[in-house]
């Protein structure tokens, strides 16, 4: 494996017509990537429904997720994590606009 040496802060365009998904690292059962929001949200109507456990921190910014069976909102502030657990239906229902969102995620596989 080559080493990586980079800043998850850095190398964000000024511009983000659509959120951002970086991959950061990727092997057999585990996908991690850095995602950067800046006003994003879900499609109307639209659910993630993952067939993979997904783990998630807010390392900026502010963000609420939604998830369908229950209606239940949760707004992350930095440091925040949760565990969404595979076919959990979900969506970001909104991230702050005024700065970038940056979250880690790491994607489970199984």
């Amino acid at each position: 494996m080559n080493s990586i040496n980079a800043n998850i802060f850095t190398d964000i365009p000024a511009e983000l017509p659509e959120e951002l998904f970086e991959c950061i690292v990727k092997q057999e059962n585990v996908l991690i990537e850095r995602i950067v929001s800046k006003g994003h949200m879900t499609p109307t109507g639209q659910w993630y429904d993952q067939d993979w456990d997904e783990w998630i921190i807010l390392l900026q910014g502010q963000a609420t997720i939604l998830y369908e069976q229950n209606m239940q909102s949760i707004t992350l502030t930095p440091g925040d994590y949760l565990l969404i657990p595979a076919h959990t239906r979900h969506r970001i229902e909104w991230t702050t606009p005024e700065r970038h969102t940056i979250w880690l995620a790491v994607h489970l596989y199984s």
